[in-house]
């Protein structure tokens, strides 16, 4: 951190920092940092950084340290950066200097990225104050953000040039939400200061909202709690009818084309679809995601059947359903099947084999670029039937519709955002999905001037 991103140093500030009575106050500061995010975990601070990653470490104490070059001083008590200049400035070059002062006093905010060029600038949107966006001079944040990223970061510009000190800290979503509400809630109390002031005065609050979104992700990294559409826990199942000895493959195949709740796919597959009346479909509950399978009509599937060779195999997704299965195929079939077998597999181990499937080092069969235009074809089909469907994220509301009034657009302008946001930086680049341009969804729903 003694180098900048404009090239400035700040190694004899950090000695200084290090001596009497700086280095009690950089730990009083550490503390004001770290002990609100310890009471709220129950954890101490090496536990915490076990959990986040120590890495992480370096981030923090930069936060700290530029959180007591910007404090107000006190009675009595200079400031860091007017105490090292004047006791030290003699021996500093002038943009050092420089560079210090407008550190001295720049407030943290909260920035949304764009325009990235690797290795070189990023263009930084002010979410928390009314400003133009501005490009900062960055090297190596820029070679792992991508757009619509969010970061609390201070900003400074010295002559003409913008760049950003050393620590960064990404926010996603909820921890952005959190800290804008929050920044919001402090501002509307009575004798708050305005909003410039009131940011150099919170940098741990910044500190804090990351670290315990950041603990919380640990949990959130986790496999989910999922249930079907019926609100059952998921657990596979795939239950194998061994076909009984002289019963005749085509018999069989005939009379699953003839039960009423099976649709037929293809001479072997069949979807077993789920009855359209009955009671409404219970919530995922707290904690718990949904999982549902539907045709392109939108009824639920139950399950799978297919004939293969002398086996009748059926897939479904809930210990609930496997034993519908089990006595329907029984009492359709009749003593043409045998007793089954059935393999149970739970998520994680249906996705541990497809990472030991993916491991194989199987060479592809499609062309990578003929592989890249069939997924972008099959996302501009999906998101096209999005932009007219309820979305959850926009209240449950369409894009197309919402994106009619002026509240509504900048809602949809933040969706496109997230999406494009997450279908970057969740996969690698070479990922023929990371390069999808969603462009043209902006431009289709008149929001493409919200796309800075």
């Amino acid at each position: 951190m003694a180098k900048t991103n404009l090239g400035h140093d700040l190694s004899g500030l950090i000695r200084f920092a290090e001596r009497a009575p700086w280095d009690e106050m950089l730990e009083e500061v550490l503390t004001l940092h770290l002990d609100p995010v310890c009471d709220a975990s129950g954890l101490d601070p090496e536990a915490i950084f076990d959990a986040v990653g120590h890495h992480w470490e370096g981030a923090l104490w930069g936060c700290a340290f530029e959180d007591l070059m910007a404090r107000e001083p006190e009675a009595d008590s200079p400031n860091l950066v007017d105490d090292f200049l004047k006791r030290r400035g003699w021996n500093e070059k002038a943009p050092n200097k420089s560079y210090m002062r407008a550190l001295r006093h720049a407030a943290i905010s909260l920035y949304e990225v764009s325009e990235i060029v690797p290795g070189k600038s990023m263009r930084l949107r002010d979410l928390l104050r009314e400003s133009e966006p501005v490009t900062v001079l960055e090297g190596s944040a820029t070679q792992t953000l991508v757009n619509w990223d969010r970061i609390a970061a201070r900003v400074v510009q010295v002559n003409g040039r913008h760049g950003i000190f050393g620590a960064l800290l990404p926010f996603g979503p909820d921890a952005s939400a959190e800290l804008i509400s929050t920044i919001t809630r402090l501002e509307a109390d009575d004798g708050a200061p305005d909003r410039d002031t009131l940011l150099r005065s919170c940098a741990p609050l910044f500190t804090g909202i990351w670290l315990l979104d950041a603990l919380g992700a640990q949990g959130r990294a986790e496999i989910p709690e999922l249930v079907n559409a019926d609100g059952e826990d998921v657990m596979f199942h795939r239950i194998v009818f061994p076909l009984a000895k002289g019963a005749n493959q085509q018999t069989v195949a005939r009379m699953l084309d003839a039960a009423d709740w099976l649709e037929t796919a293809s001479d072997s597959f069949w979807n077993w679809l789920a009855p359209k009346a009955g009671k409404r479909r219970p919530a995922a509950g707290k904690g718990k995601q949904a999982l549902a399978t539907t045709m392109e009509d939108g009824t639920p599937v139950f399950a799978n059947v297919e004939l293969k060779s002398r086996q009748l195999v059926v897939e479904v997704n809930s210990a609930e359903r496997a034993a519908v299965a089990t006595a329907s195929m029984a009492e359709l079939l009749g003593n043409r099947i045998g007793p089954p077998l059935t393999e149970i597999r739970t998520l994680a181990q249906m996705l541990a084999d497809d990472a030991a499937r993916d491991g194989a080092g199987e060479d592809p069969q499609i062309p990578p670029e003929e592989m890249k235009r069939l997924v972008h074809e099959m996302l501009t089909r999906e998101y096209s039937q999005a932009l007219d469907q309820p979305v959850p994220m926009l209240g449950d509301r369409t894009p197309r519709v919402l994106a009619r009034t002026k509240a509504g657009r900048v809602k949809v302008a933040e969706w496109l955002k997230y999406l494009e946001n997450g279908s970057a930086k969740s996969r690698a680049a070479d990922d023929p999905m990371a390069s999808f341009d969603f462009t043209w969804m902006w431009q289709e729903l008149g929001v493409a001037d919200l796309r800075r």
